[in-house]
């Protein structure tokens, strides 16, 4: 008799369950539930980057998927040992005394800055370059280091010192804050005190500057000269973390009754999605898996000897135990990817806003990346002409700056939307190889590229133009569900199905189904053309500063 475990997988988008058969890593069946109120566009202002997303969404999607994945194939609720979860992140919220976001208190409904704070809300460059600015001259810790040199804007402290400095009702309310990971591991083991929750280390170390070294987060004579309520803050939050091999502990009853599952369920510790993704992607030394959505995660591991003292400049965080427990799990990724070719598609679809047949704009819609992708197949690289800047969401690897703005180069009456859009494509490929590049510099050797996701299972295009700008293969994932999948192999080592992390992914890995090999003249013409990318971001960063840019939106200039 089998036993099954449940992963778990809470994206931009959508939430998406899988049930695995910790036997032979078959998945019986998934689940995808798409986000209501966020699908609506509520509690978002995009012009300004802000991105907010209400915990009823997620409460409503754990619900669903796992009643749908549980509810077929005739597996008994006893079978099932294992469920963990992973998030977008940083996706904090702030939440009362028993870890309950605000949003789901009376006065705080429709209150934006009491939901959670989606990874992609940009709203607090400011404050990120304060933190950034003050780790680096007041004379103590440089609690930036193992963040690779720089905070972003993405990022924990900077969001939660955003929203203590406009909203003081929000403010004053927040006894804590959590991370989505967190909040939802909470109320599957039927938290009711923040303060015993247990938190994640990939989110503590990657966003929140918590490390050993430093006995947790930083001081509170840091966060003080940041905010007093910051440093008020730091003893209302946590100072242990937990890798996503340990038990969070077990699934309440509640939730157990709701579910149709029984409470002796394991729960694992919450992680985030694309460390998920890499364990679901075999993840291994010198393998760089890149999870491919709207945005990248790029993720690698390496030994503690490996690393030694060096600290990686300009990734998003080297973290001791995250990813894989024992290894030094890095983190890297672009805040705009296939969030950049939809962007363009945006774009050209503008005129279809001027009729109301609704079936030519869904029929367009759904084929323009495809005939766009088509067409640019059929351009010789050697014809390559326009440049483009990936940084249209900001950029996040190497060495983060929400504030820098995309850009093209080289147009003239002869580019047509197929040159612009393979321009795009190729911007986001360079943007992958400046990770590749600063990872190498830095000691981090790569042999292997793993893509996962949309992007990665549809186009032909993005993959084997990213392997030729990298000169190094790309293998595709077998798994649709990646992080999901992933997910379930930390829930099968929870539930004591395996020994460690390491020998569930190997027996439950999916494999891959595809590899794309670097044709050799189009690697040397991309070379010239990475140059030029260089370049123009080189420009773009000098001569464009975001300083200006931002006095430009504001009017003063």
């Amino acid at each position: 008799m089998s036993n099954y475990v449940i992963g778990i997988d809470y994206g931009s988008d959508s939430c998406r369950a899988v049930l695995v058969d910790t036997s032979n890593g078959e998945i019986l069946n998934s689940e995808v539930h798409y986000y209501q109120r966020w699908k609506a566009g509520k509690f978002c202002e995009v012009g300004r980057n802000q991105f907010r997303q209400h915990p009823l969404d997620y409460l409503e999607g754990l619900e669903k998927t796992i009643k749908a994945v549980v509810s077929t194939n005739g597996v008994a609720p006893t079978d099932i040992k294992g469920i963990a979860v992973d998030t977008t992140g940083s996706t904090p919220c702030a939440v009362n005394e028993a870890g309950v976001p605000l949003a789901l208190l009376p006065g705080f409904e429709s209150n934006p800055n009491a939901m959670f704070l989606l990874w992609k809300d940009h709203t607090s460059i400011a404050e990120a370059e304060e933190i950034n600015d003050l780790a680096k001259s007041w004379g103590g810790e440089d609690y930036t280091q193992y963040e690779g040199g720089v905070y972003s804007s993405e990022w924990f402290w900077a969001k939660i010192l955003n929203v203590v400095r406009q909203d003081e009702a929000v403010a004053e309310a927040a006894f804590s804050w959590m991370e989505h990971c967190d909040w939802i591991t909470h109320v599957l083991v039927g938290g009711q005190d923040v303060l015993e929750a247990k938190r994640s280390r990939c989110a503590a170390g990657h966003k929140a500057m918590w490390h050993e070294s430093w006995g947790g987060l930083p001081s509170k004579a840091f966060l003080s000269q940041l905010n007093p309520k910051l440093s008020a803050l730091r003893d209302r939050l946590y100072t242990e973390t937990y890798t996503s091999d340990q038990s969070a502990g077990n699934l309440c009853k509640d939730w157990a009754e709701k579910l149709g599952l029984t409470e002796e369920v394991k729960i694992a510790v919450g992680t985030f999605d694309a460390h998920a993704g890499a364990v679901g992607g075999d993840v291994s030394p010198g393998s760089l898996v890149k999870v491919m959505g709207t945005s990248t995660c790029d993720m690698m591991v390496a030994s503690n000897e490996e690393i030694r003292d060096n600290c990686v400049g300009g990734i998003c965080g080297q973290v001791d135990g995250s990813i894989l427990p024992g290894m030094i799990g890095l983190e890297a990724g672009q805040s705009g990817f296939g969030d950049v070719l939809a962007w363009y598609k945006n774009v050209l679809m503008w005129p279809l806003s001027l009729t109301d047949n609704e079936s030519v704009k869904e029929d367009i819609s759904n084929k323009l990346i495809a005939s766009l992708s088509g067409q640019a197949l059929k351009i010789p690289v050697a014809e390559s002409r326009v440049v483009a800047l990936d940084w249209i969401n900001g950029r996040r690897t190497p060495d983060a700056d929400q504030s820098l703005k995309g850009a093209l180069m080289g147009l003239n009456m002869g580019t047509d939307a197929v040159v612009i859009f393979k321009s795009l494509v190729e911007a986001i490929c360079f943007g992958s190889k400046a990770i590749v590049d600063r990872f190498e510099s830095e000691g981090v050797k790569i042999q292997q590229i793993v893509g996962m996701g949309g992007v990665a299972k549809k186009s032909e295009l993005v993959m084997q133009t990213l392997a030729d700008v990298l000169d190094l293969e790309v293998k595709v994932v077998v798994s649709d569900q990646a992080p999901a999948l992933g997910a379930a192999m930390y829930a099968a080592t929870v539930a004591g199905e395996f020994e460690n992390t390491m020998e569930a992914m190997k027996q439950l890995s999916s494999g891959f189904e595809k590899t794309y090999t670097p044709i050799a003249n189009n690697v040397a013409l991309y070379a010239d053309l990475y140059q030029q990318y260089q370049s123009l971001g080189n420009f773009v960063e000098k001569n464009i500063h975001h300083e200006s840019v931002s006095n430009i939106e504001a009017g003063v200039l």
